[in-house]
């Protein structure tokens, strides 16, 4: 049984007892085991949530294969509440934003590509930075673990979804981009399984790339007032926060890195 044959498009079409099988040898190559197994509805048959405990810790098999990622502004179709709270909230502000909504998530948003990935296991929970994110690669090697690519990252996250949300292009009516009691997709997990890009203040993501950070922006835009369109934005699923990159692994971040969080990755080959 081939694991890196596991695409993504394929992993969709098994049957359970299939589905099973793989996940069985996932866990079986990291000591681990399969604790459930379930899934959600998709076109071409059903993403299937493999659940993989390995040393006390919840991980979720992402398939790879080819796939398709980023954003492409320029095909981007806003919506007229987008649009309105953009105009009427975010440039009214005064914070100097492009006057085209496209010309900013070019510059914050992953460009379209396509890449090939291998199939991982990742873990359900990020966990918070406890050294600076300079040595966290060498903790994580101790382990067995790895950081997650951004290619990797935006995979995992919108488990193949083109949408500018994972769970679609519109913002959830009635809550709030972050805090406990909001409800929403955003609150769920994943279509993998993941609890991932959930609250703007409290799920940004270190990856391998010192100038990616995603899931969130530590609260930057709600405390600042930008905009709903721009609170929900950093969690958009190609959104890499450059900023937010740049402040992590800057002077400014030396202080603050407990705030940020990783996902460890597991190899399977």
């Amino acid at each position: 049984m081939s694991l890196s044959a596991l695409t993504l498009a394929r992993w969709r079409t098994l049957d359970r007892d299939t589905a099973t099988r793989y996940a069985e040898e996932a866990a079986r190559r990291v000591d681990g085991r399969l604790v459930r197994l379930d899934g959600t509805p998709h076109p071409d048959g059903t993403t299937h949530r493999a659940l993989i405990e390995r040393d006390g810790e919840a991980y979720a098999l992402i398939p790879g294969g080819e796939v398709a990622l980023g954003f492409d502004p320029d095909a981007w179709r806003p919506l007229p509440e987008q649009l309105v709270s953009y105009r009427e909230e975010s440039l009214a502000g005064g914070f100097g934003f492009d006057e085209d909504p496209r010309d900013h998530l070019a510059r914050v948003m992953s460009p379209r590509r396509t890449v090939t990935l291998p199939t991982v296991l990742m873990a359900v929970e990020a966990g918070r930075l406890v050294e600076a994110p300079a040595l966290v690669p060498a903790l994580l090697a101790e382990r067995g673990l790895r950081l997650p690519g951004p290619d990797a990252w935006e995979h995992a996250c919108g488990a193949g979804a083109t949408t500018l949300f994972r769970w679609g292009d519109a913002v959830p009516a009635a809550t709030s981009p972050y805090g406990t009691g909001a409800s929403g997709p955003h609150r769920r997990p994943n279509a993998f399984g993941l609890r991932i890009a959930f609250d703007v203040y409290d799920t940004a993501e270190m990856t391998s790339d010192p100038g990616s950070v995603y899931g969130g922006d530590g609260g930057e835009a709600v405390c600042g007032g930008y905009g709903t369109f721009l609170e929900w934005l950093p969690l958009a699923t190609a959104n890499r926060n450059p900023s937010m990159a740049d402040f992590l692994n800057g002077p400014e971040g030396e202080d603050m890195y407990e705030d940020f969080n990783a996902r460890p990755v597991i190899d399977l080959d």
